[in-house]
């Protein structure tokens, strides 16, 4: 869900970003049909961040996000999964079920961030096109 006024049209999301995004789910499908579902969330961040850095994308994990308020930035323990090329931000979950908050958790993540897009990845399915949510800004 966007905030934005639907009359106003978002710009579209660029290719080059589109393509990041398209590495990023091709490589989640590397590493669940390797490992399959069932193992711990900082397994898959680990063999994620791997087949991304052998694909050539700058991958920074865990990354703290403050919170601007009143022109004070404020460390209130954010922390991003993955953000890859600085623009891609990547919320990874190894969960039974993907909940509303975990949407919320990847929008409020891609406003603090000015970031436009975010893949919320669930490695906890049979198939893994089953577990990826794509957010837009």
């Amino acid at each position: 869900m966007n905030h934005q006024d639907s009359k106003t049209p978002r710009k579209p999301i660029s290719q080059q970003l589109d393509q990041v995004a398209t590495q990023v789910v091709d490589a989640a499908f590397q590493v669940h049909s390797t490992l399959g579902p069932g193992l711990l969330e900082s397994v898959y961040e680990l063999c994620l961040e791997h087949e991304l850095t052998k694909r050539r994308l700058s991958v920074e994990k865990q990354v703290p996000l403050p919170v601007l308020y009143d022109n004070l930035y404020i460390e209130a323990g954010f922390k991003v999964d993955l953000l890859v090329d600085r623009c891609l931000i990547v919320e990874l979950k190894a969960v039974e079920t993907l909940l509303p908050v975990h949407t919320a958790q990847l929008l409020t993540y891609l406003k603090l961030s000015k970031c436009r897009l975010g893949l919320l990845i669930n490695f906890n399915v049979p198939l893994i096109k089953d577990g990826i949510k794509r957010l837009v800004l």
